[in-house]
């Protein structure tokens, strides 16, 4: 029950990116609101992992290229979701991004050889015929759909080399790779600027201001360092498997409803019906990939 509760805690987590992007309403250049994000997830992550595990962590040197890789992968893939938030609405990224189990079995397929199955082109059917119906290039938003679905893409490039190297979250090189994206955005605290570091935004509804960073923290500590967190803990006791088959629907689903329920974004009926079937074929086809020697897929924005 404990691990279900936490489970449920971490697709949660994730599902409130979007809310704290949007959240700090363009007053921290997102360049420099993704270093931001990632360096107190890495602070978090240093100092709660170890009073998990009760050991105290050590420089990943017999692992070094992996850990800064993977935390490059960590940089690009945040930056992009988080990038694609600013563009458009949180249910067209959510959808679009869901197209990320497609690239991980294509990449899986070219370069760890994990066999292709002919049940799986109906599934790619069903994933084209819902992105059609969803219609990413429709719309004013087409610029953030299609940065969504490329972060797709960067997503399941990640997948693949963490699989690739026999890498899973739970492992405790993933401070040191958080540390290691924070790092590489750290730039952008010159190239575009610390942002509104004391300002503070007005909320008529709640009667009170409250500062920019505050949201800043909370993508940084709720959507991504607890998430990771969790992760650690929930795949000692859970295949990543179910793991995944969860936070595939549960997740998009939350984060749609956040959007509606906080901002008033009212996802379109096409947007509705394709990114169901999406997101069904993107449960389906982890959930045949689990079913195949290997097939250990693992998700995470």
């Amino acid at each position: 029950m404990k691990t279900l509760l936490l489970l449920l805690l971490i697709t949660l987590s994730e599902a409130t990116i979007g809310v704290f992007v949007k959240l700090t309403d363009g007053r921290i250049p997102i360049q420099t609101l993704n270093f931001y994000a990632l360096a107190f997830a890495a602070v978090f992550l240093m100092v709660a992992m170890p009073l998990a595990t009760g050991r105290a962590l050590r420089f990943p040197r017999g692992n070094l290229t992996d850990t800064i890789i993977i935390g490059l992968l960590i940089a690009a893939q945040i930056s992009v979701f988080n990038f694609a938030m600013t563009l458009a609405p949180i249910a067209n990224v959510v959808i679009f991004w869901s197209v990320a189990p497609f690239f991980t079995f294509i990449f899986s397929w070219l370069f760890l050889d994990e066999r292709a199955r002919w049940s799986y082109l109906g599934i790619f059917a069903l994933a084209l015929v819902g992105l059609v119906i969803a219609k990413p290039l429709a719309g004013g938003h087409m610029a953030g759909n299609l940065v969504a679905l490329g972060d797709g893409a960067v997503y399941a490039a990640m997948v693949t080399y963490m699989r690739h190297e026999g890498k899973t979250e739970s492992r405790s090189d993933i401070p040191w790779s958080m540390l290691t994206g924070a790092i590489v955005l750290s730039p952008a605290l010159v190239l575009t600027g610390p942002g509104a570091l004391t300002g503070t935004i007005f909320y008529q509804e709640l009667g009170m201001a409250l500062p920019v960073m505050l949201w800043a923290a909370c993508l940084g500590l709720v959507s991504t360092g607890f998430a990771y967190f969790g992760i650690a803990i929930v795949l000692k006791r859970l295949r990543a498997n179910t793991y995944a088959l969860v936070d595939i629907i549960v997740s998009p689903v939350v984060a749609t409803f956040l959007g509606y329920l906080i901002f008033g974004e009212v996802p379109a009926p096409g947007m509705i019906l394709g990114g169901g079937m999406l997101l069904g074929a993107g449960f389906w086809l982890t959930r045949a990939m689990a079913r195949t020697k290997g097939g250990k897929p693992a998700n995470r924005k």
